[in-house]
């Protein structure tokens, strides 16, 4: 059975990694295309499916924190009302031949479901030239999109609802250990203990900051969404994670205060984007050592 994460050929070799300016832009422009050449019609068949599963995961994002039907119910427009047909629903497409507009108000178009869409793009292509994960081969591929798609519903939903439905993040915590059951069962006791690990050491962190502050600083669903994480990558991944997340949250506030957005004391960020970003990135290139 494969190894949980699975070595890749590095893109630079030892001899070029000492070149400098061109000559490295042009050694990783070639194992860049060398993986390209090797990508067969499953791997882009995720691809191309990506945008229509960034569309399905627009309606998630908006309807679950919301309890609408998620599937039953026709798309319309924010603005004027108007039921959306299928031309009006391709993914990317359709709002790029629009021009950002409704075709029966005219009013401009919001960002999110073309957002959405190319993030779930973005995913499907960084799982195929990188292919991280579990295991090699074209299921380690869809493991990647499957965790990457189910993240970025998380992370949008919280960044939107400051929620991490349960609806999601338990069966995330599932279909980690379930992963493991199926392609590396030497390591279903690490996912266990990590997503144990993961959600009562971030429960206790909780606890100590409200006794600390005397108010709320972590959600219950951090504490699912960093469980989840530990069945996913095992519990030697999880200080990795915390720390990549708080990183990654300090960037955003730094990049907030450029902006000119004012962050006082009692501001607060969403951490579930950060924890689901940080779990994913390690998925795909493994904890460092």
């Amino acid at each position: 059975m494969a190894a949980l994460y699975h070595e890749r050929a590095p893109l630079l070799t030892g001899q070029n990694s000492s070149r400098t300016g061109c000559g490295r832009v042009q050694a990783y422009a070639t194992g860049l295309l060398d993986r390209l050449t090797e990508v067969g019609t499953a791997e882009w068949s995720l691809v191309l499916v990506a945008p229509f599963i960034g569309s399905f995961l627009g309606l998630l994002i908006r309807r679950l924190p919301e309890g609408s039907p998620i599937v039953r119910g026709r798309s319309h427009c924010d603005a004027c009302g108007a039921t959306l047909r299928v031309r009006d629903l391709m993914p990317i497409l359709s709002w790029l031949a629009a021009a950002g507009r409704c075709r029966y108000c005219r009013q401009p178009l919001s960002w999110f479901y073309p957002g959405v869409e190319l993030a779930a793009l973005a995913i499907a292509l960084a799982a195929v030239l990188i292919d991280g994960g579990l295991i090699d081969g074209r299921v380690g591929v869809w493991l990647d999109c499957l965790l990457g798609w189910w993240l970025l519903a998380l992370g949008w939903i919280d960044l939107r609802s400051w929620l991490l439905p349960d609806a999601l993040t338990l069966p995330l915590i599932i279909a980690g250990l379930a992963a493991a059951f199926l392609f590396n069962p030497d390591q279903l006791t690490d996912r266990a203990l990590g997503a144990a690990l993961g959600y009562f050491s971030l429960m206790a962190i909780a606890a100590l900051y409200r006794r600390l502050r005397g108010r709320e600083g972590l959600g219950g669903g951090d504490t699912k969404l960093l469980a989840a994480s530990g069945a996913w990558l095992g519990a030697a991944a999880l200080p990795q994670v915390i720390l990549l997340a708080a990183l990654s949250a300090l960037s955003a506030a730094g990049f907030l205060r450029l902006a000119g957005i004012r962050l006082g004391i009692h501001s607060a960020l969403p951490f579930g984007p950060f924890l689901a970003l940080a779990t994913w990135i390690l998925w795909l290139f493994g904890p460092v050592g």
